[in-house]
């Protein structure tokens, strides 16, 4: 408040001693708006000295440029008066477009005032970003506002998705009890699709939902600020009054305390329109007039289709979920709720995870790997088991007597294919058929019987390899062929040394 003798003063510098407005505002220690408010009262208009400026030669080409294209921005128009020859820089220049820039009359709004549960508003605010492992994962505060009780839900979710939208929906209307009979909504894409004019396509899911509860989606004219002004406020007294300085461990922390926020610092704030009731009374009395809910809830899983590869494992938001190994190479459905993740095909549930929000992870459900192994080493047996009843098919019967006798079968199994290898299918049949007759089924017995054999029959003994494990290697096929081949060799040679003896 300046008092009458420093109003006169400022009366006294600048008609008899001729300071201009800042110098004034200086020394007396006031603002340069108290100096020219008290000019202007006394009808003496402040008087600022313009000093020339190299930008003047180009004002009628701004002026004209800005009338034409009045949102055109000062970077562009200063590349423009650039390409002309001005050698100012661009802070001065910004500054003189601000003042040269025609200004648009500022639009009024009516204010709206609904009646009670006639209508909610319904927004998205974004609370930065957090880490859990190694994803980096958006913080969405999901909040709707009842226009006329202005009480709030505020629900925090990792990241915006529809199912995230519709779920928000849902868990704000159990806690309301109720549902309102319009829903504001900002042009989200979650919520309108496209929009030409008053032409709107709604998203399918949203009016899947309003169907289900009875309410009528409406977007918001486009730059109108009154009819969204109550979520924005909503919006904004959550980031002032609740999540500042907030410490929490994780997000269902998170969300229990912010609806502990919700149900006594934000309900217990005056109400707009009687400064004496408190919004939470005023709910009460909006709580019975809202449309009543259905018996059951709107679906909020989010559902997908996914393909299994050659590993047991399905992909979903970055994580990977074990199935049973049996459904590899087909197309499954993954149902995925905020906690969950179930894996089906139709109708039965094939697996029920926990759901991560990491990134990378593999999750598993340890009996689906232990099938899988187990099946494995089933198959490895298999194909043992067969290669020998296919090679020497009198060895199953020596497997059924040590079966009888408790030995180890997959013991046997292994030693019957070794002697399989050193001495070929035939040898090994034979050697099989004379220990059964002895009833001596041990694979030592068998290989007692072949080097007695082997020396009968003055063959060498093979030297086993032990080659690299490589399987460029290991899985390499050698096929014998004809010796006679080498004795053809053989036969051009001599043939060629005949000739020259007789040559000479």
């Amino acid at each position: 408040m300046i008092d009458d003798a420093k109003e006169a003063e400022i009366l006294r510098l600048f008609h008899a001693e001729k300071w201009p407005v800042n110098t004034i505002a200086v020394q007396l220690d006031v603002h340069h708006d108290v100096v020219e408010r008290i000019l202007r009262a006394e009808r003496a208009p402040a008087v600022r000295l313009v000093r020339p400026s190299i930008l003047d030669p180009y004002v009628p080409f701004i002026l004209e440029t800005l009338e034409k294209h009045s949102r055109l921005r000062a970077s562009r128009l200063y590349d423009m008066c650039v390409a002309r020859g001005y050698t100012g820089g661009p802070d001065h220049f910004r500054h003189r477009i601000r003042q040269l820039r025609p200004k648009r009359a500022a639009e009024a709004f009516l204010r709206r005032r609904p009646l009670p549960a006639q209508e909610a508003q319904v927004d998205w605010g974004h609370f930065g970003r957090v880490t859990i492992g190694r994803a980096n994962r958006q913080l969405m505060a999901f909040v709707m506002v009842l226009s006329w009780s202005r009480m709030i839900f505020l629900r925090f979710f990792l990241g915006a998705p529809m199912e995230c939208f519709l779920r928000g929906h849902v868990l704000a209307m159990q806690r309301f009890g109720g549902v309102a009979r319009i829903l504001f909504y900002d042009n989200l894409k979650s919520a309108v699709l496209e929009r030409r004019g008053d032409a709107i396509r709604f998203h399918p899911t949203l009016l899947a939902l309003s169907r289900h509860y009875r309410f009528e989606p409406r977007p918001v004219a486009i730059a109108r600020g009154n009819e969204k002004g109550r979520v924005e406020r909503a919006i904004r007294f959550v980031r002032e009054s609740f999540f500042p300085a907030r410490k929490w461990k994780d997000l269902d922390d998170l969300n229990a305390q912010a609806r502990e926020w919700c149900e006594h610092r934000a309900a217990s704030r005056p109400w707009v329109d009687d400064k004496a009731r408190r919004v939470h009374e005023v709910f009460e009395e909006e709580r019975g007039l809202l449309i009543a809910l259905p018996d059951d809830s709107f679906p909020t899983d989010l559902v997908t289709e996914v393909a299994i590869g050659k590993t047991p494992y399905a992909r979903f938001d970055g994580n990977d979920y074990t199935v049973p190994h049996t459904y590899v190479r087909r197309a499954l459905t993954v149902a995925a709720s905020e906690t969950r993740v179930r894996i089906l095909e139709g109708t039965k549930v094939l697996a029920d995870h926990e759901r991560s929000y990491d990134r990378g992870k593999q999750v598993e459900e340890r009996v689906h790997i232990d099938l899988l192994v187990e099946s494995k080493r089933n198959a490895r047996k298999e194909r043992a088991s067969d290669r020998l009843t296919r090679s020497a098919p009198t060895v199953e019967k020596l497997l059924e007597q040590l079966a009888q006798r408790g030995a180890n079968l997959g013991s046997a199994c292994s030693q019957f294919l070794r002697l399989l290898d050193e001495h070929g299918g035939t040898r090994l049949e034979r050697a099989a058929e004379e220990a059964l007759e002895k009833d001596a089924p041990e694979p030592r017995s068998v290989r007692l019987i072949l080097d007695r054999r082997r020396l009968d029959e003055d063959r060498p003994v093979r030297v086993p390899v032990d080659l690299p494990d490589d399987p460029r290697i290991t899985g390499l096929v050698v096929r014998p062929h004809s010796l006679e081949t080498y004795d053809v060799l053989g036969q051009g040679r001599d043939a060629a040394e005949e000739g020259t003896d007789e040559d000479e």
